[in-house]
């Protein structure tokens, strides 16, 4: 990914230095986003509708765990070089905040674009940069939980060991990889200015566990088809390089419920599942690539 030179977002706030906080906190809070565990969407085709009215045909997703209580849960995203100007020891240049600080600038002005095409201003959101925990307006997170949004303060939350733990334990190396992730967070961002996330929430409140897992099944596949969406207008500028859409199907197959449930527990519970298995995320996304349009992101109104 060609993504040194290019502008760097002033939105990323780094807290590497804090420790977030007091107390203990088990895999996240309600209404917490995340990428590997999962959240919980809702709102089936009225969901979909909402965004048509809002976005014109232009749909993001997110991570449901959050849309109950306000936001996706945190994750790692590890990087040993420390803050620019966190905590002590931190080297002068930290390539990995520069190239998460880039990423949530291409996210910025892609949607800007997106949203000013359809008569809107697109609110920008914050990306929190923290170590082992952090508080949230949707509560404690743990880095184990991995990356979350949060609806309740409109900020993406990342600890980057994750992308370490990403790259070592599930095999999804590559720097377009991390850049899904990161869009895929947006994407929460793009569901939660629209109306979904507070739809979903409402809706949920009403809804078995067997039905808010297969909403926020959708809701999740959703988010992968328009971070595919995200990553159409990327190469359009010609910053991917041979094998980065490759590299972030790859984490999508690997970050898929029944892959992480095989791996954790040696078996797969269907009915569990929140986020898609292995094959619907790298599918939705290819989709949401391969069209650039968010129109063809209709998980609630098509089989996933």
């Amino acid at each position: 990914m060609l993504w040194r030179g290019r502008r760097q977002s002033d939105n990323v706030e780094d807290e590497r230095s804090d420790t977030g906080g007091g107390g203990g906190f088990g895999g996240g809070s309600p209404g917490q986003f995340r990428i590997p565990i999962g959240g919980r969407t809702g709102g089936g085709s009225s969901i979909f509708i909402v965004i048509l009215v809002v976005l014109a045909g232009w749909y993001f997703g997110f991570d449901p765990s959050q849309i109950l209580g306000g936001g996706d849960s945190g994750g790692q995203i590890t990087d040993d070089s420390g803050s620019e100007g966190g905590g002590a020891g931190a080297p002068a240049s930290d390539e990995m905040k520069q190239f998460v600080s880039t990423v949530l600038a291409e996210t910025e002005d892609t949607w800007k674009g997106i949203f000013q095409a359809n008569g809107l201003t697109y609110e920008d959101p914050k990306l929190v940069l923290f170590s082992s925990q952090i508080r949230s307006a949707c509560g404690f997170a743990s880095a184990a939980a991995g990356p979350f949004y949060c609806p309740g303060d409109h900020k993406v939350y990342l600890d980057m060991t994750f992308f370490q733990q990403l790259d070592q334990q599930f095999g999804a190396s590559g720097e377009f990889a991390r850049a899904y992730v990161i869009a895929h967070e947006v994407g929460h961002h793009v569901q939660n200015l629209t109306g979904i996330l507070p739809k979903f929430n409402n809706m949920r409140q009403g809804m078995s566990e067997a039905d808010a897992n297969h909403m926020s099944m959708q809701v999740e596949l959703q988010a992968d088809c328009c971070a595919g969406v995200w990553a159409h207008y990327t190469a359009q500028k010609g910053i991917l390089e041979q094998g980065d859409i490759e590299s972030a199907l790859n984490a999508a197959k690997q970050i898929g419920d029944d892959t992480l449930q095989k791996k954790m527990q040696g078996y797969v519970v269907p009915e569990s599942f929140n986020h898609g298995t292995s094959q619907q995320r790298q599918t939705w996304l290819a989709r949401g690539y391969k069209s650039g349009k968010l129109s063809d992101c209709d998980t609630f109104n098509n089989p996933i």
